[in-house]
């Protein structure tokens, strides 16, 4: 057993009577139903999938950036000396890079909550270290979708300028920004700003302009969104947080000092924006999100497909239960028949109402869209659903019985 797999034995061990956090569950250190997997498609059936993409794309950002400072101490240079404006920057105002660069005390008091240092797992770190890479992050993005080659267009727009007096509408919530119907069965959408950087040299500065260039354009920028208006992927910012232009371009180099002065806040640029989006996220769609995965095996639609099979299968089988009373029909025996529709109504009934389907359970299966599934590998989630299967089962067994015996004890009379 590998470092990896101990370290993750440790974190499941520790999870054997609770839920998992939100942290753990960006960090990847949790297992289907409750992983980040789930979760992107759990944000994405409400429309709410581009604040998690923009945290995962800011965390992909600052791991290029942290690569950079490695690269750089590799090479024998301190951080000071290749990157003067940077270093003042940081010392004066804070950077959460402080330990990689070298920094005093860490480098001032910036600090993530949950910063990337501590989500990476122990290979993630040995990719970063390791400088001769394809890619600067390692080889894959952070992004649960895939990513598709870059949109020329966005290269091409100028960035905004800012008009005093002046700040658009927008939306005031974080999540369901887009206006547009989720989508329930592709689980996979375009991404018009990869934040994938091809690695055939070591990271420069340049890429890590590139890589703010096209955060910004996706995530902040209305005049980016109006490139393609059916795509909006803008995330709603408090106006503490938003930034309204991007002064800087990816195609020419910093020249003058003003320039050089805002190319050292680069790689710090999104990090206030990703902490107020990981609180959102963990206040509000992740407890409905472990609701939903921890209590529950079964997605919105399909809950509903069970509401409507259920409600028909039960007319049915009122209807040919009252027929055998009135009708008279013998031997009384075969009334007991009746057990079968019952039981299919009230499973789908009361399996709509606990949004559980007490089968899959017991066969380890959790829904990721309707009617697809995967095997529950979480051990708490496992037990708690487990407790919910068989009272759920018990409460089908005891109304199954009801019916069935209810319709049998009813004395004929033909009409």
């Amino acid at each position: 057993m590998d470092g990896d797999e101990k370290q993750h034995d440790d974190w499941a061990s520790s999870r054997k009577n609770r839920l998992p956090s939100f942290a753990e569950v960006l960090s990847r250190r949790t297992r289907p139903p409750v992983d980040l997997f789930m979760f992107y498609l759990f944000l994405q059936r409400e429309g709410a999938e581009d604040i998690l993409d923009f945290w995962l794309d800011v965390q992909q950002h600052e791991n290029l950036c942290r690569a950079y400072f490695k690269d750089v101490r590799k090479s024998g240079r301190t951080i000071k000396e290749d990157w003067p404006q940077y270093w003042d920057y940081a010392r004066r105002r804070g950077s959460i890079y402080g330990t990689v660069v070298g920094m005093p005390n860490g480098g001032g008091t910036k600090r993530s909550t949950a910063s990337t240092g501590e989500m990476m797992t122990d290979q993630e770190k040995r990719n970063l270290a390791a400088t001769d890479e394809k890619y600067g992050i390692g080889g894959q993005s952070t992004s649960p979708q895939a990513m598709s080659p870059a949109d020329p267009r966005i290269a091409s727009v100028s960035p905004p300028t800012a008009v005093d007096g002046y700040e658009p509408a927008r939306s005031t919530t974080p999540f369901s920004l887009t206006g547009l119907t989720p989508t329930l069965f592709n689980t996979k959408r375009a991404s018009r700003a990869p934040t994938i950087i091809p690695r055939s040299a070591a990271i420069t500065r340049m890429d890590l302009i590139a890589s703010a260039e096209r955060i910004f354009f996706r995530y902040l920028s209305q005049a980016g969104n109006a490139v393609n208006s059916s795509e909006n992927h803008e995330i709603y910012l408090p106006p503490s947080l938003r930034i309204h232009s991007f002064p800087l371009s990816s195609t020419q180099e910093p020249k003058t000092q003003n320039e050089l002065n805002l190319m050292a806040q680069i790689p710090d640029m999104f990090h206030a924006q990703k902490e107020y989006c990981f609180r959102a996220m963990e206040q509000d769609a992740f407890p409905r999100f472990l609701r939903s995965k921890a209590f529950g095996n079964l997605t919105p639609v399909s809950a509903l497909v069970r509401l409507v099979v259920g409600l028909i299968v039960l007319w049915i089988g009122l209807a040919v239960g009252f027929s055998l009373i009135f009708l008279d029909v013998q031997p009384k025996s075969k009334r007991f028949f009746l057990f079968i529709p019952f039981s299919i109504a009230i499973l789908c009934l009361i399996s709509h109402q606990y949004e559980l389907d007490p089968i899959l359970v017991f066969l380890g299966q959790s829904e990721t869209t309707p009617f697809r599934t995967l095997r529950i590998r979480e051990p708490y989630v496992k037990k708690l659903l487990l407790g919910r299967a068989i009272w759920v089962s018990t409460l089908v067994t005891a109304f199954i019985a009801a019916l069935t015996l209810l319709f049998w004890a009813v004395p004929g009379h033909r009409l």
